[in-house]
């Protein structure tokens, strides 16, 4: 016949179920800070895809065949910009300054070969968790 549990071992059973919870917590916490952390390296390495005008030209064509006049491009957290996301949110003339890795060469792609052929670039915070900027979007009008 087997012995009762004693409170004791009842509390061991319940302390270690926690601990095992506190560690399966922090493993899963440290795995999204590590794919957050891989996730922002690749957007700052990342270059412009070698077929950007065929790309853009599918893109924009199939939004004006749907009666649109822009289209979002680009979307990335504001933590990528190096100041937060503040000058794009505040409307600062010197915003284009404070982008970084893909959204800095899509700006300079816009700028240097679609602004010429008259289309506009809206970049704007497009929601704020917590009151802050969160996703900043960047929109190529026509």
């Amino acid at each position: 016949m087997s012995a009762v549990l004693k409170p004791g071992d009842l509390h061991k059973i319940t302390d270690d179920l926690e601990m095992q919870k506190i560690k399966e917590y922090r493993s899963r916490e440290a795995k999204q800070k590590q794919a957050s952390k891989d996730l922002h390296e690749a957007f700052l390495s990342r270059d412009i895809h070698p077929e950007v005008h065929a790309r853009v030209n599918n893109a924009v064509r199939h939004a004006a065949e749907q009666g649109l006049t822009e289209l979002r491009v680009v979307t990335f957290p504001s933590d990528y910009c190096n100041d937060g996301g503040r000058k794009i949110n505040s409307f600062d003339p010197d915003w284009p300054q404070s982008l970084e890795g893909f959204a800095k060469k899509a700006y300079d792609y816009y700028e240097a070969e679609l602004k010429k052929l008259g289309y506009k670039l809206h970049v704007q915070v497009l929601n704020y968790p917590n009151g802050m900027p969160g996703d900043v979007g960047m929109f190529l009008k026509w």
